[in-house]
């Protein structure tokens, strides 16, 4: 930030910063929300009851994520069981799926695991903001464990530039447990309208994308395209993977706005397209991952599964920057 144009101000607010607020009424009473504005027209919201993930997101006035019907849903009505994670996701722009499953229901060394995990579905223990240099920075702590079960600390760090218009997600998982213990990890990007319309030009640099299924593969030639919302429509989900540099990006040609997300596919080796054009469903899902979402059972039976060693750290990160041209 220009020192200079610290001299014009008296708070900081009248430029940048970040804000703490609690939801007031219905299920969303009592969780906490910290709101960026970075000043050039970025703007985000962080739920730190929700896996201090990414609720809503915005550039320049234009909303880029989707936001479903359920609206804020406090994680003490999560139902971990079976397709429950549907009843009460908030989804948003960023909703983290994992720890120790991502994907379909399954049952997997004995373990019952519902759809996506519960990294979403977890509050915060300690979530403070602060500036640091040309950053704005929130640190969040999250515990994923339990007794006779996994024990995982998930350090999470999000830096937004006073500069540019970028944001980078950076988690830090630690088991201090003392048994090997499945790690996937999703970051479930979903961008909706009016980012996404029938004329929004997607490009994913991936060197092979391949259907889910057998529905998926009738799509294969259009999974780039967009339609306008379909009464009854199908979901369709490709698996891509990349050589080079990750990249996913989508472009609004009307508005001249649009997003890049960039990742590392040595250690996120999976980008998940969800193609979802329903009525009130209408949702492109770009999602860098290490698994694919067929389920922990399948992961592992394909030789895929990832692990993590007792006392190991790994880290993972996803790179965002809001576009102005294609």
């Amino acid at each position: 930030m220009d020192q200079k144009r610290e001299n014009y101000i008296g708070h900081e607010s009248q430029l940048y910063g970040v804000e703490e607020h609690r939801l007031v009424g219905g299920k969303g009473d009592g969780m906490r929300l910290f709101q960026v504005r970075n000043g050039l027209g970025l703007e985000f919201t962080v739920s730190a009851d929700r896996g201090a993930d990414i609720a809503r997101l915005s550039y320049q006035g234009l909303n880029y994520g989707f936001f479903p019907i359920n609206g804020y849903i406090a994680p003490a009505y999560y139902d971990d069981a079976g397709n429950g994670w549907l009843k009460t996701c908030n989804l948003g722009f960023l909703a983290t799926c994992g720890w120790t499953n991502v994907g379909v229901p399954s049952v997997d060394a004995g373990e019952s695991l519902g759809l996506h995990g519960k990294a979403n579905n977890t509050p915060a223990e300690h979530v403070y903001w602060e500036k640091t240099g040309d950053e704005l920075q929130i640190h969040a702590t999250l515990r994923h464990a339990g007794m006779f079960a996994e024990k995982l600390i998930q350090q999470r760090t999000i830096r937004c530039s006073l500069n540019e218009n970028r944001i980078t997600v950076t988690d830090q998982v630690t088991n201090l447990g003392d048994q090997l213990s499945p790690i996937m990890i999703l970051y479930h990007i979903n961008v909706g309208y009016p980012l996404l319309d029938e004329d929004s030009v997607l490009d994913i640099r991936s060197d092979q994308a391949v259907p889910r299924n057998a529905h998926a593969k009738e799509g294969f030639d259009t999974r780039n395209q967009g339609i306008p919302p379909q009464a009854g429509y199908e979901e369709m989900c490709y698996y891509h993977t990349f050589t080079g540099e990750g990249l996913a990006r989508i472009f609004q040609p009307k508005h001249k706005k649009g997003l890049a997300i960039r990742f590392d596919p040595k250690v996120l080796d999976t980008l998940i397209q969800w193609k979802m054009m329903g009525i009130r469903d209408y949702v492109m899902g770009l999602e860098p991952g290490n698994c694919h979402a067929d389920g922990r059972d399948k992961m592992r039976a394909e030789g895929k599964l990832k692990f993590i060693q007792p006392g190991e750290t790994k880290t993972f990160q996803v790179d965002l920057e809001m576009l102005e041209d294609w």
